[in-house]
């Protein structure tokens, strides 16, 4: 039992490492779907080496680059688009193909689902994505608004 245990540990870590992946992907890929021009930071901030990037918040964030042209739908449906990755999870529970009692099953599950859960900052953004437009500079300096921030 205390060998599963183990396992099951090594792979909640595993799938929340390629989970925080999958969230800043699912930002980028409405971003990108929508024309907006952004970039993907790892570990922003961080001079403190592997333990302060484990210890600390964020491990990574999407900056759009808005040119003030863009609808705010757009910003608030890439800020809650990793809600998308419990898709498969619940497909797959509801379907009877994901078997709950398998405990390494089960903490891989967690593990995805703990990171399709949008962070406070995502939510920020899908209540003030208006906001985060109307600050847009008219002047052409390059201003970065932060849509997502894994936590």
């Amino acid at each position: 039992m205390s060998g599963t245990v183990v396992v099951a540990g090594c792979l909640l870590v595993v799938t929340v490492v390629v989970g925080l992946v999958a969230h800043e992907c699912a930002h980028a890929v409405v971003l990108t779907l929508a024309r907006v021009e952004y970039t993907v930071t790892y570990a922003p901030g961080r001079s403190d080496g592997i333990v302060g990037l484990v210890t600390s918040c964020p491990w990574a964030a999407v900056h759009p680059h808005p040119t003030g042209h863009e609808s705010a739908t757009v910003l608030r449906v890439a800020a809650l688009a990793p809600l998308a990755l419990a898709v498969p999870i619940f497909g797959l529970g509801f379907s009877g193909l994901l078997p709950v009692e398998s405990p390494l099953l089960t903490a891989i599950g967690i593990g995805w689902l703990a990171c399709a859960i949008p962070s406070p900052q995502d939510f920020s953004v899908a209540f003030y994505a208006h906001r985060a437009l109307e600050a847009v500079p008219t002047d052409g300096s390059d201003t970065v608004t932060p849509v997502s921030r894994a936590d």
